[in-house]
């Protein structure tokens, strides 16, 4: 099975520069200009509405600075309401992070990287994420509609 990747970042260049990176190790990737397609941000119960019983990625990767929420208000809303996801296969892209919001990602335990990243950097993250990721691990389904989604947040409007 294919690793795969979830991006939200509301850049379209840096979504498209990691998409191909991932693709080219081989990943699946569904990237988002923002979290409103994940079942989690849309549910007013508060509870994460997927599939609880698997992740549905192997790697989150989130911009600090979305349009509705930051990247780290969503990781902290994933964890509150049963993700799936490991939180050290989550990482945060940022311009810059104030002192409260780099103690929140160290207690959240994801990875952060300050934009301009060095890629050099984020492969070796990959690297040691990858070694930690089970063979027989499962993932939830990709739905229709997120693979859709996903494919048309990729469209220029």
């Amino acid at each position: 099975m294919k690793l795969r990747a979830v991006i939200f970042d509301a850049v379209e260049s840096v979504r498209e520069l990691l998409a191909v990176a991932l693709r080219d190790r081989g990943y699946e990737v569904l990237s988002f200009a923002e979290p409103s397609n994940c079942p989690l941000y849309l549910d007013p119960d508060n509870r994460c509405s997927c599939t609880q019983e698997y992740p549905c990625g192997d790697l989150l990767i989130i911009d600090q600075h979305m349009p509705d929420m930051t990247g780290l208000e969503f990781i902290e809303r994933q964890e509150a309401r049963g993700c799936k996801g490991v939180v050290q296969n989550k990482a945060l892209l940022a311009q810059s992070l104030s002192p409260a919001e780099r103690a929140k990602a160290r207690e959240l335990g994801c990875r952060v990287f300050y934009k301009p990243f060095r890629f050099r950097d984020f492969s070796q993250w990959l690297d040691s994420r990858e070694k930690q990721i089970s063979s027989d691990r499962r993932l939830v389904e990709a739905s229709a509609s997120l693979t859709d989604a996903a494919e048309s947040s990729q469209r220029p409007s």
